[in-house]
């Protein structure tokens, strides 16, 4: 389990070692090539965040009477979501915010990482995303500012036209899975296929199928670009590390929250590395590197658990009208205007 790695974890912020380093190869279920069985469906939703909350800034590990309090505070706010409340009204009030999603179809997660940390984040010590440089691009997924293209993957810059909407609004790339992989809001899954010269990683949100060859080919030319990059993936020992470039443009280097986005994804080169720890579990780290838009490398390690059920389509656009009625909202509203 990651516990076993707990100790190793402060080492590991100091000096940006594997976490995992610490795992037993013995326990690790094997293919008939002796290559480490990673296939399955792997859960990685967490109550972990990504980043360092501010007020445990020199903490890296909870105690557990933090755990504790965090997996019942996350209990408790599930009840009070779906709890109606005098606010509350039917029919809903013409024009006011009616929200997305009742609790019922959130998946954030029951209990923080095995090992306690306090942010996703391992490198650097600090657990928080490191500085960006002057004058790279930033976004944020409000109405009221940003350029194209959207790099964000919720929320948009207006309503013109669907290019001025996140690319997980435009059913592109879903909001959690990247790469790198980022727990957040639901259909927190991926399934693996192994093969001896090809592993393939199937994102739930939105059924990107990323196929990633083991026979030392060359990656794509440069001026070749995908929504999800060109990986190479070869095994060091018991793990498999993948190494991605050539990502588009259109995406972010990195995105710290679903509603923002830094630099493009055309200078990114990003390093995952998957090991089974044992039977129920994957341990997934990622390290971005992008000397044109952060000060320096940084590095998550985010454990995942074997799904108990079959992955399903993710049909983003059926019966999806959101789009739709947002442009089609924007343009009765110029009509509106442009008739007073």
């Amino acid at each position: 389990m990651i516990r076993l790695v707990g100790a190793l974890l402060v080492t590991a912020m100091a000096v940006a070692m594997p976490i995992s380093a610490g795992a037993q190869s013995s326990d690790i279920p094997r293919g008939a090539d002796g290559r480490p069985d990673l296939q399955g469906v792997w859960d990685f939703r967490t109550l972990t965040p990504l980043e360092r909350p501010a007020d445990q800034a020199d903490q890296a590990l909870l105690s557990s009477e933090e755990v504790a309090e965090i997996e019942s505070n996350a209990r408790q706010r599930a009840i009070d979501a779906d709890r109606p409340t005098e606010v509350r009204t039917e029919p809903l009030p013409v024009g006011g915010n009616v929200g997305g999603y009742n609790n019922y179809w959130f998946d954030r997660g029951a209990g923080v990482v095995d090992d306690g940390r306090t942010a996703l984040i391992v490198d650097p010590p600090h657990g928080r995303v490191p500085d960006s440089l002057s004058g790279v691009a930033r976004q944020s997924g409000s109405d009221t500012d940003g350029t194209r293209p959207v790099r964000f993957r919720v929320g948009g810059i207006a309503s013109d036209g669907p290019e001025d909407r996140g690319l997980a609004e435009r059913c592109l790339l879903g909001f959690n899975t990247g790469p790198p992989i980022v727990p957040g809001g639901y259909n927190q899954n991926i399934q693996i296929f192994q093969t001896a010269d090809h592993v393939v990683i199937l994102n739930e949100m939105v059924h990107d199928s990323r196929i990633v060859p083991l026979d030392g080919r060359d990656r794509l030319p440069d001026d070749v670009r995908q929504w999800m990059g060109s990986s190479i993936g070869r095994w060091e020992d018991d793990t498999l590390v993948i190494e991605t470039t050539n990502f588009t443009g259109y995406t972010a280097s990195f995105a710290p929250s679903v509603r923002s986005a830094v630099g493009t994804g055309a200078t990114l080169r990003l390093t995952e590395r998957f090991q089974r720890l044992d039977a129920e579990t994957l341990l997934y780290e990622f390290t971005v590197d992008d000397a044109t838009s952060f000060t320096q490398p940084f590095s998550a390690a985010l454990p995942m658990k074997r799904g108990a059920a079959p992955m399903f389509e993710y049909a983003c656009h059926e019966g999806n009208y959101g789009m739709q009625n947002l442009l089609t909202g924007a343009r009765t509203e110029e009509l509106a205007a442009s008739e007073q």
